[in-house]
């Protein structure tokens, strides 16, 4: 096996390669939308793509896998999730339905995507000065949705900006509705490989921006005022974050999309 190739159980006529692109993909593991970093079949043909965290072998099984928010829990890694296919399973981070690959707790029943499972619970907003948390629980209203929800949450040092990942995964599903929709019928990869980064619609909006003109939110000054100002770029660190690749490389690419 040569570095940067594995071979997956999910694809096993092909070995799959490591490779950086950044146009948006479908994981064949978990059906999320991912960018960056990927390992993809080398064949046109067959446009198969997994995220990194996705990659894994099931033989043989993964140690579980233990989450800080869940002391008590076990998660072990699935290709599908348990039960009959027509049970509603979603995931305890973002909310989403679950469809494909996912970590799973026996005892509980909490189940986790592999890229929420595999969340950075620190980021670092470049050139902004400020650190971003992952928190299980809002403690204040997302920037972008205006309402607490019981999604997990990025919040910043100050306690100023937040943003649930599931507002993030619903900004690029509502923005990239179409990718994906090819997978499997025609066009194959080609499609993937010519579609660049489209613009993540209202990623850069906040729902209290309309609220009290200059003595609103945007208006306070002091710490409050320095979180919004860089509420930008919060945002394009958490969705690079979400899909799969916290990247500097990433985080610009979407930046600067956000910034349209």
């Amino acid at each position: 096996m040569r570095y940067g190739e594995v071979v997956h159980f999910s694809h096993p006529q092909h070995r799959l390669r490591l490779i950086h692109s950044d146009a948006p993909f479908r994981c064949d593991g978990c059906r999320e939308v991912g960018i960056g970093a990927r390992y993809r079949c080398p064949f046109p043909a067959c446009d198969h793509d997994l995220h990194r965290q996705c990659a894994i072998p099931i033989s043989p099984p993964p140690p579980p896998l233990r989450h800080p928010f869940y002391p008590r829990c076990s998660f072990v890694f699935l290709p599908r999730a348990p039960g009959p296919p027509s049970a509603h399973r979603y995931c305890n981070a973002c909310g989403r339905d679950v469809t494909g690959f996912l970590y799973h707790c026996r005892s509980c029943g909490f189940d986790l995507h592999p890229c929420c499972a595999s969340l950075p619970h620190v980021l670092d907003v470049a050139g902004g000065g400020v650190r971003l948390y992952l928190h299980p629980k809002a403690a204040a209203a997302c920037h972008r949705c205006g309402n607490r929800g019981r999604s997990w949450t990025y919040r910043s040092g100050c306690k100023s900006y937040s943003l649930h990942v599931a507002c993030v995964v619903d900004l690029l599903v509502d923005s990239w509705h179409a990718v994906g929709r090819n997978k499997g019928g025609g066009g194959g990869g080609n499609l993937y490989d010519a579609v660049r980064v489209p613009v993540i619609r209202g990623a850069g909006k906040s729902s209290h921006g309309g609220r009290g003109g200059g003595g609103g939110y945007w208006g306070r000054k002091g710490k409050v005022k320095r979180c919004c100002e860089i509420a930008g770029f919060a945002a394009q660190v958490v969705i690079s974050a979400v899909l799969g690749d916290p990247t500097a490389l990433i985080a610009g690419v979407i930046g600067s999309l956000i910034a349209r």
